[in-house]
């Protein structure tokens, strides 16, 4: 789906899950472990945003009734019913040099679900467990989003990855090497100190 009126056809005739599966098809969102039956709308006009933003089209009517229907389905919390979700909506939000409220609520979401060794559990409370997966997936909707590093504690949730590596299943460590391309890391042993933390200067 490649198109502003392909898009616009299918959300009008809300066949969200339908629109959401043809925007990630063939991207790495294809194999997210998203649930899309519990908030197909939701994901489906996150993932056109991005599109009409990749396309250079955040001009066009469709793009504000998207972020209308993301707005509207926020929680009070500031987020989207769990980690995952709330990291796409916020993707999308911020396409198109997005800010307001929502945009600032999201950010204090994620900030506050961050636990204190840097990554994010897989559901909406902080005291479960971190979740490699789901924190991949915040970094890499969001690692290149200077607003989010500044609102999280960026060099925590690296330094996280950087401990852990060893032990990240396949899926995960896929998607943390995408996350860490988007985060501008550099690939190189320069890049912990012998603290191993990330060292200072290893992102842009």
């Amino acid at each position: 789906m490649t198109t502003v009126k392909q898009i616009e056809r299918a959300w009008t005739a809300r066949t969200y899950e339908k629109l959401f599966r043809e925007l990630v098809s063939a991207r790495p969102e294809s194999g997210f472990r998203l649930e899309v039956e519990t908030s197909r709308s939701v994901l489906a006009a996150a993932m056109a945003l991005v599109r009409l933003d990749e396309l250079n089209q955040s001009h066009v009517p469709l793009f504000t009734k998207l972020v209308r229907a993301i707005v509207a389905s926020q929680d009070a919390d500031g987020g989207w019913g769990d980690p995952v979700t709330t990291a796409l909506c916020l993707r999308a939000l911020l396409c198109g040099q997005g800010a307001g409220e929502a945009v600032e609520r999201d950010m204090t979401y994620l900030a506050n679900l961050q636990k204190s060794e840097g990554a994010w559990p897989n559901v909406p409370l902080r005291r479960m467990p971190a979740d490699g997966y789901v924190s991949a997936f915040v970094l890499y909707q969001l690692g290149d989003q200077q607003r989010f590093r500044e609102s999280v504690h960026f060099a925590d949730a690296l330094n996280w990855f950087a401990r852990n590596d060893a032990i990240l299943d396949e899926p995960t460590r896929e998607l943390w090497h995408r996350a860490s391309l988007k985060c501008r890391l550099y690939r190189d042993v320069e890049r912990y100190d012998v603290t191993g933390n990330v060292a200072v200067g290893a992102w842009s």
